[in-house]
């Protein structure tokens, strides 16, 4: 496997960190900086791909003028806030997707901006994403880039859809579990995960859903930038993606499903305590009753020993029948 490229730190405040691979008379070779761009774009059939790592809002406006970019694709670059788009401006085809991980629990989010010129591949993104990693490219980047820039494009696009998959089995996994919390006891910190994982999944639906356009647009229209060999490999990814939206979509369900599980639940749960609450209240207002009737004039000759049976009579009767309807609520699941 041929080396990485060097990288190149451009000084300043915000950094920016340039590397590519340039295809050029047959031979690969490695881009380390703006100048080693300028020296191999001299070369009429040189085809390269440039990667830069470029923190949010700075721009990149160095490497945009050497690949002759568009004023407009420079700016929506240095904005960093776009959503996931296709956008075809003065020959080149800009597209915007996102490099998605799952990590500690959460979904974070990385734009990637890929312009895509004559001969010519740019990647721009922060430091969340190394495109060099993809498996797609990792064994031999240098070998990609000479089957033409819109395969690398192909290859890089595939690892973003293919990295999908992990996230939604993650998060498929912390649905079931929160499914069995559910079931099993309802507390305050299942609604808050509950409520977090929602917020996961818009998120996602955010970064995947618009995606599904860009696809369309590369396999259905006669684009002069895309070889008609490589459509093909368009169209998998295209179905790969329509997988992760189907399979979010269901995981949208599967929440809304279990928060619905969660609210019936502790409404179901509120009604049993007041169904035991209304039986222990049955039971202690007939005892009540009685020594309301009887007053506690006489407990006094009660506990001296001077009252006449039918005290104790009444008294018992009244426990007696107490602990019958305690008998009777407990046998119905009341108390």
């Amino acid at each position: 496997m041929p080396p990485l490229p060097p990288t190149s730190v451009a000084p300043g405040p915000s950094p920016i960190v340039v590397r590519g691979i340039a295809r050029t008379g047959g031979r690969s070779v490695a881009i380390g900086g703006s100048e080693d761009l300028a020296n191999v774009l001299r070369d009429p059939d040189a085809v390269v791909w440039v990667d830069v790592t470029a923190p949010d809002g700075v721009p990149v406006t160095d490497i945009a003028a050497l690949l002759d970019l568009h004023p407009l694709v420079t700016e929506d670059i240095a904005e960093r806030n776009q959503r996931a788009k296709f956008e075809e401006v003065d020959g080149s085809i800009h597209i915007v997707m996102f490099s998605v991980r799952y990590d500690a629990g959460a979904v974070d989010t990385v734009e990637v901006d890929l312009v895509l010129g004559g001969r010519s591949l740019l990647t721009v993104h922060d430091a969340g994403f190394d495109p060099f990693e993809l498996d797609q490219l990792r064994r031999d980047p240098s070998g990609v880039l000479g089957r033409g820039t819109d395969y690398v494009l192909y290859s890089i696009t595939d690892g973003l859809v293919d990295a999908l998959f992990p996230v939604m089995d993650a998060i498929e996994d912390q649905i079931d579990e929160l499914q069995d919390e559910v079931i099993r006891k309802v507390t305050r910190i299942t609604l808050e995960r509950l409520f977090a994982l929602k917020r996961q999944l818009i998120s996602l639906r955010r970064a995947t859903s618009p995606a599904r356009e860009i696809f369309n647009q590369l396999t259905n229209r006669d684009l002069a930038l895309v070889s008609a060999d490589h459509v093909i490999y368009f169209r998998d990814v295209y179905d790969h993606l329509i997988r992760v939206t189907d399979e979010l979509d269901n995981d949208r369900d599967l929440v809304a499903g279990t928060l619905d599980v969660y609210l019936s639940t502790v409404n179901n749960n509120l009604s049993v305590t007041m169904k035991r609450l209304t039986g222990v209240t049955a039971v202690l207002a007939g005892i009540g009753a009685f020594a309301g009737i009887f007053g506690m004039s006489e407990a006094g000759s009660a506990f001296a020993g001077t009252e006449a049976v039918g005290f104790w009579l009444v008294t018992g009767g009244v426990f007696g029948l107490a602990l019958v309807l305690a008998w009777v609520l407990h046998r119905i699941d009341w108390i």
